[in-house]
């Protein structure tokens, strides 16, 4: 019984940790687009929004117990500086000043038409700093209360609009193929597997400082947390893109915050505010909190103590604080080139460890295969940049997936094994 509920509180703060702003409002987003390919598009979305992660996760557990463990197996100079830029995306860049943003769109403002995002701020982020200040707290106190809360939220708002939808999903002007992309895509903006690789080490010492110290424990414990946290992010996901899909709205240009508004009060009348404002403020606190304790832990690590936890959480509260009053469309908009750079890179560490990581010991394949990503992330970013003209882009488009942003996958593989062959070649051993 220990066991299980140990599972549980940890797989509870995880879902919580991952379940942040743009989990809850991408979604419905992505469902007005797409029509009535909701099944194509949940497919998609959860590539890259819940199998990645949880594959962030496995990552870790194969290479010991935190980010700096996966990152130096393949090079010690990856840490520092992949480390680094995941860091502030997932942190006061992008992922944390999103939260207060949509908190303050979503949960206040729909309520109170005059407030001001500067006070909602400042609020949002002395509660943060409050219960992020003491790490070893953060697994207990999100798995415990927070997320039970929020799962019962937003449980009642899917089941009254699955069994009652506002409208059946229509046709969309995308075809099946791009509503899988834009789902694909639309999932980097979740910032998982990102924080995945950063949120496994939370887990692995929230998993010891229950008991669970043998290598074999732990890792039972991490991955069932894991595979209990991807479930309830599938739940969600599915249910939030269907409500888009049959929302009633077919103006791809409406806000994402006033679009979950007109859901919520759609289906749960007057209460419906009421209801997704609880639910915005507990899934963007948990997710602060969650980041803010992981950029501190993380950054403090890195310097050796020489910046403190306490002042790097406190910086990053105060900087989240300042980019968060630009809102949440600039904020997601801003955020896309970046991503679109470090995902590949990412998603090219995790798959490749998990995949081959039992059975090719040696680093070189791995560096292979993250140069030939990196290269053709950058391709990618100058693309969304607008640099290319016509030409050049007819010429990058015959990488293979180039189109759909997946020109990384076959020159990743590409690389891994080159450099596996000649490693062969030297005879070195694997």
């Amino acid at each position: 019984m220990k066991r299980i509920s140990d599972i549980a509180t940890i797989g509870f703060a995880l879902f919580a940790m991952f379940f942040g702003a743009g989990n809850l409002l991408l979604p419905p987003f992505i469902g007005v687009q797409v029509g009535n390919h909701v099944w194509i598009t949940i497919l998609a979305f959860g590539l890259t929004g819940i199998l990645l992660p949880f594959m962030g996760i496995l990552s870790v557990t194969h290479s010991g117990d935190s980010f700096q463990d996966l990152g130096t197996r393949i090079h010690k100079n990856l840490v520092p500086v992949l480390g680094t830029i995941i860091m502030i995306c997932i942190g006061p860049l992008i992922a944390i000043p999103r939260t207060a943003a949509t908190t303050f769109e979503v949960g206040i403002l729909s309520s109170f038409p005059e407030s001001n995002p500067i006070w909602t701020s400042i609020a949002f982020f002395v509660v943060t700093w409050l219960f992020s200040i003491v790490p070893s707290k953060v697994v207990d106190l999100v798995g415990n209360i927070l997320t039970p809360l929020l799962l019962v939220l937003l449980t009642i708002l899917l089941v009254v609009g699955i069994v009652n939808p506002i409208e059946l999903p229509k046709e969309g002007e995308l075809s099946t193929m791009g509503s899988f992309t834009l789902g694909f895509t639309e999932g980097y903006q979740t910032l998982d597997v990102l924080a995945s690789v950063i949120f496994a080490g939370i887990i692995i010492t929230a998993a010891k400082s229950k008991g669970y110290n043998s290598l074999k424990e732990k890792n039972k414990v991490v991955i069932a947390a894991g595979a209990l946290a991807a479930i309830c992010l599938l739940f969600i996901y599915g249910g939030l893109i269907y409500l888009g899909a049959s929302s009633g709205v077919h103006n791809p240009d409406i806000k994402r915050s006033e679009l979950l508004i007109h859901i919520s009060q759609s289906l749960l009348g007057q209460y419906g505010t009421i209801a997704i404002a609880l639910s915005i403020a507990l899934a963007c606190l948990t997710t602060a909190i969650a980041l803010t304790s992981a950029v501190g832990t993380f950054f403090s690590n890195l310097t050796k103590g020489k910046l403190s936890y306490k002042f790097l959480v406190t910086a990053c509260c105060i900087v989240s604080g300042v980019l968060s009053i630009t809102g949440v469309d600039n904020i997601i908009q801003f955020a896309y080139p970046p991503l679109a750079f470090v995902y590949p890179i990412v998603i090219t560490l995790v798959l490749f460890v998990v995949i081959f990581g039992r059975f090719v010991k040696s680093r070189l394949p791995y560096i292979g295969a993250l140069i030939a990503s990196t290269i053709v992330a950058v391709l990618n970013l100058l693309k969304i940049l607008g640099v290319w003209d016509e030409q050049q882009l007819s010429a990058l488009n015959h990488i293979p997936f180039f189109d759909y942003e997946l020109g990384w996958v076959v020159p990743a593989f590409v690389g891994f094994i080159t450099l596996l062959l000649v490693e062969k070649m030297r005879g070195k051993k694997l």
